[in-house]
């Protein structure tokens, strides 16, 4: 790259010039960037202005495959004006025009993707955050963003309050909490007053105020659900408040199953950082349990020492043995410690649960077996796809399954003894008299012989 410059700057300014201008002839993105480099600060601020209001003018719709082109050019729109407005305020204005246009844009075309709105979530916030950062007057900056949120119909606004702590001071943000909760408070409409709450939460959080966060959460949500108490107990604990943190998640049932995994996870810090060696254990012990795997292993022994690995593993690995219901998962997990042995002995004990639906764990579980030449259940494994795609006449995938019969036709060759199960000629006959009829399948399959 850099003897590239150095080549490039040996031709001249003339040479460049010309050849810049031959490229714009052919290219509307090297006109508009030749615009940019000439105009004065000013005039690049009246360009992007123009910019986002002819995107305003525009009558034809964008569908999902004209998406990605509609997004770079957006991308191009906010790069255009990172390189060329320095001033901060200015900046700050300018990008929450851009906001403010979310009607507009989200109006005009088919984000299906979410890459459009990805444009507001990380490209305009960046360059929000650069110019905020750099602005000395923060109350203004606050202004903005308040007035911004003052409408969010396409819940994309609320991204600059988000980011607001990483910008703005305490005693700055703690004004615009007092400002929203005015809002709130004369609101009429049940949606603004929550929208402004929400706000409130946001801000009440980026400033470690767990209680007013509390309190926000309870006003908006009146009886709280899991998710709320999960949500209370996590700003608690981010605050440092660990006991509060703790009783709140004590509210929600043991036996609650929704959110489990985020409960779990402020359980473990919480007894992490009381010193609570004896729940940790346990609740490490149980997330182990129910889902048996490397990282799971991993976080456990790193509590109760890593010298009783084969202790924990040996038991563990009895328990599933003895299991009734085959989990795809712990399969893996014994696979990933090595014990091949014991995960051929699971999936053949349970291989009439073999489930060809879930083609994305069953392939990998079949090219492990195949891989330490357990062609059995190798065989059973690739048996179990086949049959989902025949039984689904998902055609789309009859080139896969045309791929399975015939790694089947190999894998054939090399199993001197089926058990109890049925030999391939004798599975191949089933299938024949249960799909036979799918000429598309089988005439493909011969052709590929």
């Amino acid at each position: 790259m850099t003897d590239r410059k150095q080549k490039l700057i040996a031709l001249g300014a003339d040479a460049l010039a010309d050849a810049l201008l031959d490229l714009a002839v052919h290219s509307d993105e090297a006109d508009d960037l030749i615009e940019q480099l000439i105009a004065t600060p000013k005039e690049n601020v009246q360009r992007f202005k123009k910019k986002l209001s002819g995107l305003k003018r525009r009558k034809r719709f964008i569908s999902w495959r004209e998406s990605a082109g509609f997004t770079r050019e957006l991308e191009m729109l906010l790069q255009d004006l990172k390189s060329s407005v320095d001033d901060p305020l200015t900046g700050v204005e300018l990008v929450a025009a851009f906001y403010e246009s979310d009607n507009t844009i989200f109006e005009m075309c088919d984000d299906s993707s979410g890459n459009i709105g990805d444009v507001f979530r990380y490209d305009a916030k960046e360059l929000f955050v650069d110019y905020a950062s750099r602005c000395n007057n923060k109350e203004k900056i606050a202004d903005i963003i308040l007035k911004v949120n003052q409408k969010n119909n396409y819940g994309i606004r609320d991204t600059l309050i988000d980011c607001a702590g990483e910008y703005l001071p305490e005693d700055v943000i703690r004004t615009m909490i007092a400002t929203l909760q005015k809002w709130a408070d004369k609101e009429k409409d049940e949606r603004g007053k929550r929208h402004h709450l929400m706000l409130i939460e946001s801000l009440a959080r980026q400033v470690k105020d767990a209680k007013l966060f509390e309190k926000t959460r309870i006003v908006s949500w009146g009886k709280l659900s899991t998710a709320a108490l999960i949500d209370i107990a996590r700003v608690y604990l981010e605050s440092g408040d660990v006991e509060t943190a703790h009783s709140w998640l004590k509210k929600i049932p043991e036996d609650e199953t929704y959110q489990a995994y985020e409960r779990d996870k402020l359980l473990e810090e919480i007894y992490l950082k009381q010193g609570d060696s004896e729940k940790l254990t346990e609740l490490l012990f149980q997330k182990f349990r129910s889902y048996h795997s490397i990282d799971t292993l991993q976080t456990l022994l790193d509590v109760i020492g890593h010298e009783k690995r084969n202790e924990v593993v040996t038991d563990e690995m009895a328990q599933i043995l003895k299991a009734d219901r085959l989990l795809e998962s712990d399969a893996e997990f014994l696979i990933s410690i090595g014990k091949i042995d014991e995960a051929e002995e699971y999936l053949l004990g349970l291989a009439n649960q073999l489930n060809g639906d879930l083609y994305g764990s069953l392939l990998s579980l079949a090219e492990a077996m195949e891989s330490e030449n357990r062609h059995l259940i190798t065989s059973l494994i690739y048996r179990s796809l086949l049959l989902s795609i025949l039984e689904r006449g998902y055609t789309k995938a009859y080139p896969h399954g045309i791929r399975y019969m015939k790694k089947l036709d190999k894998l054939a060759v090399t199993v001197s003894d089926w058990k109890k199960f049925n030999s391939h000629e004798v599975f191949k006959e089933q299938v024949k008299e249960a799909h036979g009829r799918k000429r598309s399948f089988w005439s493909k399959y011969e052709v590929k012989k």
